[in-house]
């Protein structure tokens, strides 16, 4: 039986550990949570921090792993890579390329030395020279840590007097205490962030969705709900097909699953803004196989592993099919979770994660989402009528902390 390790221990791993086992193989998990839900899904656990690229060499040496994967979970990415080329393993990729794919800084340098469209950029790890570069820039200006996920310690910059607090803010969510300031780039409509595959560099499944935020949430930036299909227009979605192709291609990427975030400006130029070789948080990849009857899931675990990737084509989309986020924009003590029964009719699933009693943080990001609601949809005019006011039919309901 051949054996997988897969870093972390986030819920989003649980379908990855099913459908590992459904496959036939023997499940591993590592990080040093180890109440972490997922673990308890596992054949085998192991108190190993992912970040820690040489504890988890010795552990996958000991355990004869015959392949590894970090899912949904960006730390343990660039690990995961390290880990595949020391002990020969298959991946996704070059070492030095999933390494610069997740370092936003040296992404955005790269795009632009092979001339990909691309916001004005640059990384810094000192505030002191990062101010007195700011003559460059105008406002306004987006602030990220250059290797974090899930829109945490993103903010937008309207005014210079807000730059230092921005710059610590980032700081304070960067492992390596980098951080990138680049231009803001408006978006005409929907941006998109949607997992894709590629099999032997050929990018074989590339979806666009759109993704939507909540302009009341704790944090803004944090993605708060998605629909597919996307309403990028083909133009634009064959012209960053073509230019995500290109990428992988100048990378060396192999047969990887990809979470790849684009947008479209509003002056009409298409931008790659992030691609990770990983699969999305949120649930993305499940919501595509409802939406596409493609299983990404298990063929980024075949690729772990090496084995042959069941058949994949480009999604065709059998309806309209929306994701929502249930997230609360207060701390406080969940107390219950209400739909209106509009919805009733659209709903295919709902995942609570919390219950009665249990502590909620606002929605500052990614990782403080209480569960997800599954709709489907007859027409898009039906999902955008539902889907643009969602907050109209969804309470979550928190009690103020005492």
């Amino acid at each position: 039986m051949k054996k997988i390790l897969l870093l972390g221990g986030l819920r989003y791993l649980i379908p990855i550990i099913k459908s590992a086992k459904k496959l036939g193989y023997y499940v591993i998990t590592c990080d040093n949570l180890p109440n972490n839900i997922a673990h308890q899904y596992a054949d085998e656990f192991h108190n190993v921090s992912i970040t820690d690229k040489n504890a988890v060499l010795h552990l996958a040496k000991r355990l004869e792993i015959d392949g590894i994967m970090s899912f949904a979970v960006d730390p343990g990415v660039i690990t995961a890579a390290y880990i595949s080329e020391k002990l020969n393993l298959p991946s996704a990729g070059p070492y030095k390329s999933i390494e610069l794919l997740q370092n936003k800084a040296l992404f955005r340098k790269f795009l632009a030395q092979h001339n990909f469209n691309v916001p004005k950029a640059k990384g810094y790890n000192s505030i002191v020279i990062a101010l007195d570069d700011m003559r460059n820039f105008d406002v306004p200006l987006i602030v990220k840590p250059v290797d974090s996920a899930g829109s945490k310690g993103v903010s937008k910059v309207e005014n210079f007097s807000e730059l230092e607090e921005k710059f610590q803010y980032a700081l304070s969510f960067s492992s390596s205490k980098e951080f990138i300031v680049e231009e803001f780039i408006e978006q005409d409509g929907f941006s998109s962030d949607s997992d894709c595959f590629s099999l032997d560099g050929n990018l074989i499944f590339c979806s666009f969705s759109n993704q939507r935020f909540d302009a009341n949430a704790a944090n803004p930036y944090t993605p708060s709900a998605y629909s597919w299909p996307s309403t990028i227009s083909s133009e634009n979605q064959i012209y960053l097909k073509n230019e995500l192709q290109r990428l992988i291609r100048l990378l060396e990427m192999k047969t990887s699953i990809y979470n790849i975030e684009v947008r479209v400006s509003k002056k009409g130029v298409p931008y790659i803004m992030e691609v990770s070789p990983r699969g999305g948080g949120n649930r993305l990849s499940e919501i595509l196989r409802y939406a596409t009857g493609t299983n990404l899931i298990s063929c980024a675990v075949q690729a772990a592993l090496g084995e042959e990737i069941e058949k994949i084509q480009q999604p065709v989309y059998n309806s309209e099919w929306a994701e929502i986020i249930l997230y609360s924009n207060h701390s406080g003590q969940f107390k219950e979770l209400k739909i209106d029964a509009t919805l009733d009719k659209y709903i295919v699933e709902v995942d609570l994660w919390v219950k009665k009693g249990d502590l909620v943080n606002s929605f500052t990001g990614a990782n403080e989402a209480i569960g997800t609601l599954v709709l489907q949809f007859d027409s898009a005019e039906q999902l955008e009528k539902i889907v643009s006011e969602y907050s109209k039919y969804i309470e979550v309901i928190v009690a103020p902390l005492k």
